[in-house]
């Protein structure tokens, strides 16, 4: 069991060489935002671990080499995507029905909102968050998620837009 910890270890000190940052400290700059974005992808708390460990894991696994800093922020998010759209497509096949843990941490308005969030379509979410949450310009998301810059201009109106008319139907604006 020690061989594995010494061989674990030296992969993450490995990874770390490209940056300068340790793996830890790379943890610690991006786990927020990978989890955010997982949490909003996925819907529940439990799902969102899954895809942190899984990001941060093929992250060391594959020692990746970066270019700058943006380079790595957008390697992260779009590792982040790819393994929530894996994981869903995961569990559509088991059909299984997220239980939803995390409304019960937020304020009554955080819990309308993200219900709303919810009820839109993946790729309208998507672009919300990164939009929103992420503070990213619609350039850094168009390279994200390989689309134009116009589509994820049409996506955060629509995504707007219809957001708008889930809050009116339910009384919330």
């Amino acid at each position: 069991m020690d061989n594995k910890k010494e061989t674990k270890a030296a992969k993450i000190a490995e990874s770390s060489a490209h940056t300068g940052d340790s793996a830890e400290e790379i943890i610690k700059k991006y786990s927020n935002m990978v989890y955010r974005l997982a949490l909003s992808q996925m819907k529940t708390a439990f799902a969102a671990d899954d895809i942190f460990q899984e990001v941060f894991l093929r992250y060391i696994r594959k020692n990746p080499s970066f270019t700058s800093e943006e380079h790595q922020k957008a390697w992260f998010l779009r590792v982040t995507i790819n393994c929530c759209k894996s994981a869903r497509s995961s569990a559509q096949k088991k059909q299984t029905i997220p239980i939803d843990e995390s409304l019960s941490q937020m304020t009554s308005e955080q819990n309308d909102l993200l219900r709303e969030l919810r009820k839109l379509p993946q790729k309208l979410l998507t672009v919300i968050h990164l939009y929103y949450y992420e503070d990213m310009s619609i350039n850094e998301i168009s390279v994200i998620i390989k689309k134009s810059p116009s589509a994820v201009k049409m996506r955060l109106v629509r995504g707007r837009e219809r957001l708008k008319e889930l809050m009116e139907e339910e009384d919330y604006v």
